[in-house]
This record gives structure tokens, C-alpha cells and sequence, in this order.
């Protein structure tokens, strides 16, 4: 591993709806922040902060956008149980990581309820044809405060993001991201992210997507 392995930097949970999938989460101790609004991609969302990383819960709000859009179209795939979830990791240089797999740096923003606008660069965000086991790349703008980092109180206390059991090959993901990410297991299975564990003060907490091949 090199001395700037990438990082998890949040999980993306695609839901029906963002208040049920709150109330979910809060039974779980976890507690979700207001977040904002994608309109270039038919999305809205809402962040649970977790430190060095975040969940962030991702809701179509926007039909006729979202079907245009890859990740709108994704969303929805993870909201009806047809797709596991999504993941997201910072690169040391996300041009060079850019440059390296031949993908577009793509800008994004958005702006959250208190004003402040929130703003990044994506790459390798998947598509109808992309491996959805692999993550997609994120760059913070600078002076960006970090959706993790957000000031937050859990009623499971301090929560963090200890590890991701990931549907894919472990091979082409190193390939993809040029390193290993410490706490990502990968296994083969539906593509994304199969497993997500937190430790809290007191006892760990996994969730799991409410993928439709494991309805009764």
C-alpha cells in the first residue's frame, strides 16, 4: 500500500423516501442532517456524518430528471432493491486518477439549507454500463467543509465507519483504484456495497440494502 492510499469518503444509500429512510436510521441510533438538492440529476439527499466519512441517503425527487440522468437512474435502481448500494473514495489526485483510468472530471455543487454551497469534482461515476461494483472519485473543493466532519449528535454516541463488504472482484477493483483501502472486504455477489459497519461506543451497527433478491 502506498503512503496516500484513497479513502472511503461516504457510502451512497439510495431510498424511496427520505423521511421513512431517516426514521430507519434513527432506530438505529444514527442521525441525518438536512443536505440538499442535485437538479441536474433529479436527486436530493441528506448526510450522516461519521467523521472522516459519511452515509448519505439519496432520494429521486425529480422523476422526469432522474431517468435522464445516470445517477438519478441508479438511485432509483438502489431505492426499488434492483442494485446494491454505491460507494464513493478520495483519491491522493484525482486528476492523476482521472488521467490514469481515461475518465472525465466532472464538477459538481450543491447548496445546503444554511447557505452554504458545497462544491467537487467527480469521476468514474457509474453509468447503465459501468461495473457498480467500483467506486466513483471525489475531490472536496477547497475551503469545502467535509459532510463528514459536520457537527452531529447520534443517540448511539460517536459513530465511525469501520469497514465495507463489497459485491465485485477483488482483482479489477484494485486495478481500478491502484491501491487497497484498509476495511473494504471484497466477496463475489450483486455489485456495490453489500455491507456497511459502524462501531459505536457500545456495539457495532451493520446495514444492508434491501436488494429485491433477498425478498421472501
Amino acid at each position: 500500500m502506498t503512503s496516500n492510499p484513497p479513502e472511503v469518503d461516504h457510502v451512497v444509500l439510495g431510498v424511496a423516501d427520505l423521511d421513512s429512510a431517516t426514521a430507519w436510521l434513527a432506530e438505529q441510533g444514527l442521525t441525518a442532517l438536512p443536505g440538499g438538492t442535485h437538479p441536474h440529476w433529479g436527486t436530493a439527499n441528506r448526510i450522516v456524518p461519521l467523521g472522516s466519512a459519511y452515509l448519505e441517503l439519496v432520494a429521486v425527487v425529480d422523476p422526469d430528471v432522474a431517468a435522464g440522468s445516470a445517477f438519478g437512474s441508479w438511485v432509483a435502481a438502489q431505492a426499488r432493491g434492483d442494485a446494491a448500494w454505491g460507494w464513493a473514495v478520495r483519491p491522493h489526485d484525482i486528476a492523476a486518477t482521472a488521467e490514469r483510468l481515461d475518465l472525465d472530471l466532472v464538477p459538481g455543487s450543491r447548496v445546503r439549507p444554511d447557505g452554504v454551497t458545497l462544491s467537487w469534482q467527480l469521476a468514474g461515476v457509474p453509468d447503465e454500463s459501468s461495473d457498480r461494483s467500483l467506486p466513483f472519485f471525489i475531490a472536496w473543493g477547497d475551503g469545502v467543509p467535509m459532510p463528514g466532519a459536520a457537527p452531529v449528535t447520534h443517540d448511539a454516541g460517536t459513530v465511525r465507519l469501520r469497514g465495507l463488504t463489497v459485491g465485485g472482484d477483488e482483482a479489477v477493483l484494485h486495478d481500478w483504484l491502484g491501491d487497497e483501502i484498509d476495511g473494504v472486504v471484497v466477496t463475489p455477489g450483486r455489485a456495490g456495497v453489500l455491507a456497511v459497519v459502524l462501531t459505536t461506543p457500545s456495539a457495532e451497527i451493520t446495514l444492508r440494502p434491501p436488494l429485491a433478491e433477498h425478498r421472501p
